[in-house]
C-alpha cells in the first residue's frame, strides 16, 4: 500500500497537489516540497500548481458567496460566529485580511464568502488572492524543501512509531484549534463589549 500511494504521488503528484490547494491544506504543500527535495518534483512549478490551486479554490468560494447567496443563508446560520469574526476583520483591516486569511485557522473559507457577499470588486480580490495563492505555497513549499531530510525522518520514525506519534499529532492540531477559538472568542467578547459601553452612553 505504501509502495503504490508513493507511486501516484510520484506520477500524479501534480494533479493530486493541485486538488488538494483547492480543498485547502498545508499537508500537500508539505508534500511537494519533500518530494522537490528527494528530486521526484520540480520546485518552480510544485510552487506555481499550488499557488494556482489555492488561487482556484478561494475563487470558488468567493463566487459561492456571490451567487449563491439561498445555500449560503443556512451555511451562515450554522458558523454564524466565524462569519461575524470574518466580518470584523474586514472592517478593521480592509484588504490585507485577503492576503493573510489562508494563515487564520478555521476561516480560510469563510472570509472569501464573507467578501462574496459584499459589492467587493471581484478583479482586486482575484489580483490579491492570485499574489497571495503563490507567495502562500511559495514559502510552505520551500520551507519543505529546505527541511525535507528532516521530514523524511520525522515520517518515518512516525511510521514506525504510531503509538507514539497519533498522540502527539492530535494534540498538536487540539491545540492550534484551541488557541485560535481562544482568539475568536476575544475578538467577538470584544465586539459585544464595546457595543454595550456603546448602548449605557447612549442611554446616559
Amino acid at each position: 500500500m505504501e509502495h503504490l500511494l508513493i507511486g501516484l504521488l510520484k506520477e500524479y503528484g501534480y494533479v493530486i497537489l493541485f486538488v488538494w490547494s483547492i480543498m485547502e491544506g498545508e499537508l500537500g504543500l508539505i508534500m511537494a516540497g519533500t518530494l522537490s527535495h528527494t528530486g521526484d518534483m520540480n520546485l518552480p512549478t510544485a510552487i506555481f500548481v499550488a499557488g494556482l490551486g489555492g488561487f482556484v479554490g478561494d475563487q470558488i468560494y468567493f463566487w459561492i458567496g456571490r451567487y449563491n447567496k439561498k445555500w449560503l443563508r443556512k451555511y451562515l446560520h450554522e458558523h454564524r460566529r466565524k462569519f461575524a469574526l470574518a466580518h470584523l476583520l474586514l472592517k478593521k483591516y480592509g484588504w490585507p485580511v485577503i492576503f493573510f486569511q489562508r494563515y487564520l485557522y478555521g476561516l480560510r473559507t469563510v472570509i472569501p464568502m464573507s467578501i462574496g457577499l459584499t459589492r467587493y470588486s471581484a478583479k482586486k480580490f482575484a489580483i490579491i488572492n492570485f499574489i497571495s495563492a503563490q507567495i502562500w505555497a511559495a514559502v510552505t513549499i520551500v520551507l519543505a524543501y529546505i527541511f525535507g531530510e528532516q521530514i523524511i525522518g520525522v515520517l518515518e520514525y512516525a511510521k514506525h512509531h504510531w503509538y507514539f506519534a497519533l498522540p502527539v499529532a492530535a494534540l498538536f492540531l487540539g491545540g492550534i484549534a484551541y488557541t485560535f477559538k481562544r482568539i475568536e472568542n476575544n475578538i467577538i467578547n470584544k465586539r459585544k463589549e464595546r457595543h454595550a459601553n456603546r448602548n449605557r452612553r447612549q442611554e446616559a
